[in-house]
């Protein structure tokens, strides 16, 4: 898949993330956002993995730690989801550390604020800079 189409893939799914919002408005818990994201994703046919654990490993040696990203989708995109008032660094560090161990080439960090709608930031994963970068 090429950037092009990532990007409309991102639009359809920031447009779910709306129609949540829209509904619920602010101030419920990432988990409630979360089961009516699913639903909308897997209506539009989406294939969608929620809470996807991440084990992590030291030295090809699996350790007892695992991540759990929020929701996977094709296997292809990560979207990690916020409810609070606004994303800050180590939100956005969690998301790109999922994305660096996965090596999953997209990721959206969504935010249910509060009280100011739904915020998200789109970025893809350069394999050649082992980093990830916003699109």
């Amino acid at each position: 898949m090429n950037i092009v189409e990532y990007k409309e893939l991102s639009k359809k799914i920031i447009g779910d993330a709306f129609s949540v919002y829209n509904e619920y408005k602010g101030g419920l818990l990432e988990s409630a956002y979360q089961a009516a994201f699913v639903y909308l994703l897997r209506k539009d046919g989406f294939k969608v993995e929620e809470q996807k654990e991440l084990p992590l490993f030291f030295r090809d040696v699996r350790l007892s730690k695992t991540y759990r990203m929020d929701i996977v989708i094709n296997n292809q995109i990560i979207l990690e989801l916020k409810a609070v008032e606004e994303i800050r660094k180590e939100h956005r560090l969690q998301f790109f550390h999922y994305m660096r161990l996965t090596h999953i080439p997209i990721g959206l960090l969504i935010n249910f604020s509060y009280s100011d709608g739904v915020h998200f930031e789109k970025y893809h994963f350069d394999e050649t800079e082992n980093r990830c970068k916003a699109f």
